[in-house]
C-alpha cells in the first residue's frame, strides 16, 4: 500500500517508521488497552484472526484501515498468527500516558516466531518448544536445538544426508540454516510436522560474541567444539533468540553435546505410522503410545518422556538403568503412593525459570516455585525411607533449595496480585518503608481524626475541624466566632476565606496528605523494585533449579513407568546384543486398551539368525498389520527403557525400526500412491542394516499383479541377501510363501482362520503355517456390498483360478515357464507360416539367407555392436510389430557390415 507520509498524523508516523523496521513481522502496536494494527497488517490480521476491520483518521483523505485485540488476551491471537505461520513484533508503551509529554513513547520489546513462543497459555505443556538451526559446509553439518521456555540447548556434527531423520526426531517449532537447498528440502516433511521454515537468514547471525557472553570459554573449551562447525549452529540459536527477545539474560545454561547414533534412527514415516505421539487421523494424543504411557505427575516428566518416545535408546547399559529404576519403584507400593504424592504437587519448575530469566515471572508464579521447593524434603525423605539402593543418587542429588524457599517465603504474599505494577504483592514486615506506608494508607482516617483532636484542644476551639477538597487538599477550618476567641501560632497558614469562616493548613497536615495521597502511588513502586529485586536473586541461582527439575523430571518418568506396569500388567523386557527378538504373549498397547484386555488376542514372535524373515499371510481384517505394528512398538517400548504388554520379552539392540504401512498419495510433489510406497521402501533398502528391524505390510499392492508380486519377492530376497535385517512382511501374494523353500533363514506365518460353512472366523493368532486363501470377497460382504456384487465376484474368481495363465508355484520355475511360452510362441508362429505358405500367401526364398560375419572384414568393434543390439531386444515385452521394426533396423545393419 503506497502512503504518502508527509500528510501522516505524528502518531501514525511513528507507526509506520516502526513498521519499516520489522517490515517481515506483523506489528503489534499498543494504544491503551489493545495492540492495534494498520494499514496492510490490519487487512491480513482480521483475515486470518476472524477480527472486524475499522478505520482511523490518519492525516490521510481516507482513514487507515485498523483491527485490533484487547491486550490481556493477546496471547489467544498470538497464538493464531503463529500458526497460521506470521511473526508478531510487539510493539509497547515504554513509559507512563499519565506523564508522557506529546507522543507517548513505543518500542518494540520483542517477536514473537513459532520457536519463541514463552506464554504458557499458548504452548502444550507436555511438549518441548524447539527453534532448529543448521549450519551446513559442504557435506558437513551441524544441528542445535534449543527449547527457550526450558532452557534446554543441544547441539551436534551430522551428516547431511541424515538432516531430515534428525528433524523428524526432534520435530522442532521452527528451523533456520544458512543453507537454502536444506530448508527446500525440507519443505514436505515440514508440512507433515507443522514446522515453521525461516528462509531469511541473516550473516550477523553468524557472530560468536552472544556465545562468549553466555558461556565462560573454560566452558566451552571443555567441550571441544571450538575446530567444528558446533559454533556455527548454537551462535545462530542464542543470536536468533537475542534478537527475538531483546534481553541479555537467559535460562541456558549449558550445551549437551550428542551424537545422533546414540539414539534410535527412525523416519518420519515410522513416526507416523507407529502413531508414537498422535494418532494418524486428527493429530490427537488420545490413540497413540504416548497417552498409554503417560502417567507423569508433573509437566517436566511428561515432556521428557515423548522425548524418551521420539528418541529410543541404543546403548544397553543405559536401557538397563532406566529399566531397573522403574522397577524398584513398581516393586515398593509404598514408595509409589508417597512419591505421586509429592510429584503431583510440583509445578513446572522449567518454565518458571524460563519467566524469570526473561523477566516476565508473575507473582503467582514465585508462589508456585516456593509451593513446589517444599515439596522437596518429602520426596528425599520418601526415597530415603523406601531403603532403594539404585534411588540413593536421586536423593543425594536433589538440592533442597531452602535459601530461595526462605526468599520468597518471606518477602511474597501467599496471594499476590497477578500483575506486578498493581501492588499487593510483598509482605509489609519485608520492608520497614513499606509497612509505614500501608500503615498510613490503611489509617489515612485516623491520622486526620487524630490531628483534628489535637488541634481542637490545642486551640479550645471547639468547632475546629478538618475537610478535603481537589483544590486544596486537607485543611483546617474554623468559623470567624471562633477564630475570634483563639491565638493561633505561626504554623496556621491562611488560605481561604469564607463568608462564615476561615481555612488554613499547616506543615504537619500537608505532611500526612502527602503520605495518605502519595502513598498508594509509592507502595506499588516500592513493591515492583522489591519484587524487580528478589527475581534477580532468584535468577542467580537458576542452574540449580533446573538441575532439580531434570532429576524430578525423570524419577516422574520411573515412578509412570511403574504405574502403567502395575495397572495393565506389563512385563520388564530383557535387552540382549545376540540378535535375538523373542516375545512371549505381546499385545499392542493401544488397541488392547480398545478393545480391553480380555478381548485382545496375543501372539508369539521369534526371530534369529535362523528365522530373520517371517511372510505373513491371512485375509484382510484378520489382524496383520496390528501384530506387526505391536512388534514394532513392543521393541521400541524396550528401547525407551520400558515395561513392555507381554508375558516376556527379550529384545536386541536395534540400530533403526523401518515401517512401510499403507500409503497416500503426494500429490504436492507429484507422486502417486505408488511412487510414495517404492520411495519409502528405497529408503529402507538404502538405510537398513542387520541391526534394525524391518516392517512392511502389502508392499507392491500399488500396481499390476504380475509387477507387485515379482517387485515383493525380488525385495524379499534382497533383505535376505544384502542386509540381512529382522524383517515381517506381510501380503496377499501367496506365491511369496514358496521363498520358505528357497532359503532356510525365511519363515512362513498366516493368522489362523476358522471356516464354520458359509461363515468365517478371524482368530487373529500367528500360526507357522502359510495361508491359503486370502478371503477378500468374504470381507466385502462383511462390509455389506451387495449380494449381486458378492456373487458375481465369487463367479469370477472362479474362473479366473480355474483359467490363471500364471500358475507357476515358484518363481524358481519361472525360467522354465518363460522358455516354455517361448517354445509355444516359436511353435504356433510356425504353424501360422506353414498354414500361410499352403494358402500360397508367402512363398519361400529359393535359397536361405545368410549373414556371415568376418571380424577380419568388419572389426571387432562393429560386429559386438551389432550383436548388443540383437541381445538388448526385450522379446516378452515387444509387439509384432516393434519386432518386425527390430528386424528391419537389423538388417539394415547388417547390410553396411557385410
Amino acid at each position: 500500500m503506497d502512503i504518502d507520509k508527509n500528510k501522516l498524523s505524528p502518531m501514525m508516523k511513528k507507526y509506520l517508521e516502526t513498521k519499516e523496521q520489522y517490515s517481515d513481522c506483523i506489528l503489534f502496536y499498543r494504544l491503551g488497552d489493545f495492540y492495534e494494527m494498520f494499514f496492510d497488517d490490519a487487512l491480513l490480521a482480521s483475515k486470518v484472526l476472524n477480527i472486524a476491520l475499522t478505520g482511523k483518521a490518519c492525516g490521510l483523505e481516507e482513514r487507515a484501515p485498523m483491527c485490533g485485540v484487547p491486550y490481556h488476551s493477546v496471547s489467544t491471537y498470538l497464538a493464531k498468527l503463529i500458526e497460521s505461520g506470521y511473526k508478531v513484533a510487539i510493539g509497547e508503551q515504554v513509559e507512563d500516558p499519565a506523564t508522557a509529554k506529546g507522543l507517548v513513547k513505543r518500542e518494540v520489546v520483542k517477536i514473537v516466531t513459532p520457536g519463541t513462543l514463552l506464554e504458557n497459555d499458548t504452548l502444550e505443556n507436555t511438549k518441548n518448544n524447539y527453534l532448529m538451526t543448521i549450519y551446513c559446509e559442504g557435506q558437513d553439518s551441524s544441528i542445535t536445538y534449543v527449547d527457550i521456555t526450558t532452557g534446554e540447548l543441544n547441539s551436534t556434527l551430522i551428516n547431511k544426508n541424515n538432516i531430515k531423520d534428525e528433524v523428524a526426531k526432534i520435530s522442532p517449532a521452527e528451523i533456520i540454516s544458512n543453507d537454502k537447498e536444506i530448508v527446500k528440502s525440507l519443505k514436505s516433511l515440514s508440512q507433515m510436522s507443522n514446522i515453521y521454515l525461516n528462509y531469511d537468514f541473516d550473516q550477523d547471525l553468524l557472530s560468536e560474541k552472544v556465545l562468549y557472553n553466555t558461556f565462560s570459554r573454560e566452558y566451552l573449551s571443555s567441550l571441544n567444539i571450538e575446530n567444528n562447525n558446533l559454533y556455527k549452529s548454537i551462535s545462530i540459536a542464542l543470536n536468533y533468540i537475542r534478537n527475538t527477545q531483546m534481553i541479555e539474560s537467559t535460562n541456558i545454561s549449558k550445551i549437551n553435546i550428542y551424537k545422533s547414533t546414540d539414539y534410535m534412527a527412525l523416519d518420519i514415516f515410522t513416526r507416523v505410522n507407529l502413531e508414537l505421539t498422535q494418532t494418524i487421523r486428527g493429530g490427537s494424543k488420545k490413540g497413540s503410545l504416548l497417552k498409554v504411557l503417560d502417567y507423569t505427575s508433573t509437566p517436566m516428566g511428561a515432556r521428557m518422556l515423548r522425548k524418551y518416545i521420539e528418541q529410543p535408546l541404543t546403548n544397553k547399559t543405559k536401557i538397563d538403568y532406566r529399566l531397573d529404576v522403574s522397577e524398584s519403584i513398581k516393586n515398593d507400593f509404598i514408595l509409589r503412593e508417597e512419591l505421586k504424592n509429592s510429584l503431583s504437587k510440583i509445578f513446572d519448575l522449567e518454565r518458571i525459570c524460563a519467566k524469570i530469566a526473561y523477566e516476565r515471572v508473575m507473582p503467582k508464579d514465585l508462589i508456585n516455585l516456593k509451593n513446589s521447593i517444599s515439596m522437596l524434603p518429602n520426596i528425599i525423605k520418601t526415597i530415603v525411607n523406601s531403603k532403594v539402593d539404585i534411588l540413593k543418587d536421586f536423593a543425594d542429588n536433589i538440592d533442597p533449595l531452602y535459601d530461595i524457599f526462605e526468599l520468597i517465603e518471606n518477602s511474597i504474599l501467599d496471594e499476590p496480585s497477578n500483575n506486578i505494577k498493581d501492588g499487593n504483592i510483598i509482605k509489609s514486615e519485608y520492608s520497614k518503608e513499606l509497612e509505614e506506608l500501608r500503615d498510613i494508607s490503611n489509617n489515612g482516617a485516623y491520622l486526620i481524626k487524630d490531628i483534628e483532636k489535637r488541634e481542637r484542644e490545642k486551640t479550645g476551639a471547639k468547632t475546629l475541624k478538618i475537610g478535603y477538597n481537589k483544590v486544596f487538599g486537607y485543611y483546617i477550618e474554623m468559623t470567624k466566632s471562633a477564630l475570634s476567641q483563639v491565638d493561633l501560632d505561626e504554623s496556621y497558614i491562611r488560605k481561604q476565606t469564607l463568608v462564615n469562616a476561615e481555612r488554613f493548613i499547616t506543615p504537619e497536615l500537608k505532611e500526612i496528605e502527602d503520605k495518605i495521597i502519595n502513598a498508594e502511588d509509592k507502595i506499588k513502586n516500592i513493591e515492583y523494585d522489591i519484587f524487580k529485586l528478589i527475581r534477580n536473586s532468584v535468577y542467580e541461582n537458576i542452574e540449580r533449579i533446573q538441575i532439580v527439575a531434570n532429576i524430578i523430571a525423570e524419577l516422574d518418568i520411573y515412578l509412570s513407568n511403574a504405574i502403567m506396569a502395575n495397572k495393565y500388567n506389563y512385563v520388564k523386557p530383557t535387552i540382549n546384543t545376540s540378535g535375538r527378538l523373542e516375545i512371549k504373549d505381546g499385545r499392542h498397547p493401544v488397541i488392547e486398551q480398545i478393545m480391553g484386555s480380555e478381548n485382545f488376542i496375543s501372539n508369539d514372535t521369534y526371530i534369529d539368525d535362523e528365522n530373520k524373515i517371517n511372510i505373513i499371510t491371512g485375509p484382510n481384517m484378520s489382524g496383520k498389520s496390528t501384530y506387526m505394528r505391536q512388534v514394532a512398538l513392543i521393541s521400541l517400548m524396550a528401547h525407551i527403557g520400558c515395561y513392555v504388554p507381554a508375558t516376556s520379552a527379550n529384545i536386541p539392540i536395534l540400530d533403526r525400526i523401518f515401517t512401510r504401512v499403507g500409503a497416500s498419495d503426494d500429490l504436492s510433489q507429484g507422486q502417486s500412491t505408488f511412487m510414495v510406497e517404492m520411495n519409502e521402501v528405497s529408503q529402507i533398502l538404502s538405510n537398513a542394516t542387520k541391526d534394525s528391524l524391518i516392517i512392511l505390510d502389502e508392499v507392491g499392492r500399488g500396481t499390476s499383479t504380475y509387477d507387485g508380486i515379482s517387485l515383493a519377492w525380488s525385495i524379499v530376497e534382497y533383505i535376505h541377501d544384502n542386509i540381512e535385517a529382522k524383517t515381517l512382511f506381510a501380503t496377499h501374494y501367496h506365491e511369496l510363501t514358496e521363498l520358505e523353500n528357497k532359503y532356510k533363514n525365511i519363515k512362513n506365518y498366516s493368522v489362523q482362520v476358522k471356516e464354520d460353512g458359509d461363515n468365517i472366523v478371524f482368530l487373529r493368532k500367528i500360526i507357522p503355517n502359510a495361508a491359503d486363501r486370502s478371503y477378500g470377497i468374504y470381507v466385502a460382504k462383511l462390509a455389506k456390498l451387495p449380494d449381486e456384487v458378492i456373487s458375481r465376484a465369487d463367479k469370477i474368481l472362479s474362473e479366473l483360478e480355474k483359467n490363471h495363465i500364471y500358475n507357476a508355484t515358484s518363481i524358481d520355475k519361472s525360467n522354465e515357464y518363460i522358455n516354455s511360452e517361448i517354445s509355444d510362441f516359436e511353435n504356433n508362429q510356425v504353424k501360422k507360416y506353414e498354414n500361410l505358405k499352403e494358402n500360397n500367401f508367402i512363398q519361400e526364398p529359393k535359397q536361405p539367407v545368410q549373414l556371415i560375419f568376418n571380424t577380419e572384414t568388419i572389426g571387432n568393434s562393429e560386429y559386438e555392436e551389432f550383436v548388443d543390439s540383437i541381445l538388448e531386444i526385450d522379446l516378452m515385452n515387444s509387439t509384432p510389430m516393434d519386432i518386425m521394426t527390430v528386424v528391419y533396423e537389423l538388417q539394415k545393419k547388417a547390410k553396411e557390415i557385410k
